[in-house]
């Protein structure tokens, strides 16, 4: 009779079985990590902004042929820097836009430093299904309104040798939240009504010359290429400290012009004394 074959595990493919496993387990773990980081640079506020400009891009490239998009312009300024998300060039003028990529509700007016992010979530309980509870988020983001005119202050400064040319700062939120609760007398928007904004414009101050001149001279002096996003958010914080020091000493820190107590539709607040050439007000 013959013997039957052994079944019992030899001590190799008990240690094989346990190597698989073990690299089953690394494996799924870094996988989990990989997933991890990918979901938190995802809704990141940078690569939501850089998302938001996408589709800010994508809008402005439906515009006439003879108006000139330039994207990403970051400009040398006295305390260092500044990075405007889109400048359009036009026989009507040109566009200065900040892209806001937010969604909820977004309360502000103009002379606030600080705007409010409101998120109101409807929350189902893990256990109870039936039952929900509201979550709310809440945030702050920096006057955008403020953001566009430093910024359309920059690009006159830069044109201003070449030309006299209107210069019209646009704030643009996309169509994911709510600022029905703004209050505003510049161009606060949605982004579907973006290019209604800009051809809203209809008055010739430009010639076909002068809008390539002013897009070339746009384009030299964009140093995008030489600063980084790191860079650029070390010149802003020195940017924002500056600001302050000079607004502490009732200076105006766009122009250096003096700092005068005005009273407005919100109550008292401070404004340059040279309005309205310079627009800077703060509370």
């Amino acid at each position: 009779m013959g013997v039957a074959p052994s079944t019992k595990a030899t001590p190799i493919s008990a240690f094989s079985k346990f190597s698989k496993i073990q690299i089953m387990v690394i494996v799924f773990i870094v996988a989990l990590v990989a997933i991890s980081f990918y979901i938190a640079k995802v809704n990141s506020p940078q690569y939501k902004g850089r998302r938001g400009e996408a589709r800010i891009s994508k809008i402005l490239e439906k515009l006439p042929e003879d108006y000139v998009t330039i994207n990403d312009v970051v400009l040398s300024t006295k305390s260092g820097t500044t990075q405007i998300d889109h400048v359009v060039v036009s026989k009507f003028g040109v566009f200065v836009i900040e892209t806001k990529n937010y969604r909820g509700k977004i309360f502000g007016n103009d002379n606030r430093e600080q705007w409010t992010q409101l998120i109101v979530t409807e929350v189902t309980y893990a256990r109870k299904w039936y039952k929900t509870y509201t979550y709310v988020k809440k945030s702050r983001l920096y006057n955008p309104v403020k953001q566009s005119l430093g910024h359309a202050y920059h690009v006159e400064n830069l044109l201003k040798s070449h030309c006299d040319v209107k210069v019209v700062p646009i704030v643009v939120f996309t169509d994911s939240s709510d600022i029905t609760n703004v209050d505003s007398r510049y161009h606060v928007v949605y982004s579907s009504y973006l290019l209604s904004v800009i051809q809203g414009y209809k008055e010739e101050c430009l010639s076909t010359e002068q809008v390539q001149a002013i897009s070339s001279l746009i384009d030299q002096n964009n140093v995008r290429k030489l600063v980084g996003n790191s860079a650029h958010v070390r010149n802003v914080q020195a940017s924002l400290q500056n600001k302050q020091n000079k607004i502490s000493a009732g200076l105006c820190p766009n122009c250096g012009g003096s700092l005068v107590q005005r009273q407005g539709k919100y109550g008292t607040f401070w404004g340059c004394s040279n309005y309205p050439r310079c627009r800077f007000t703060t509370k």
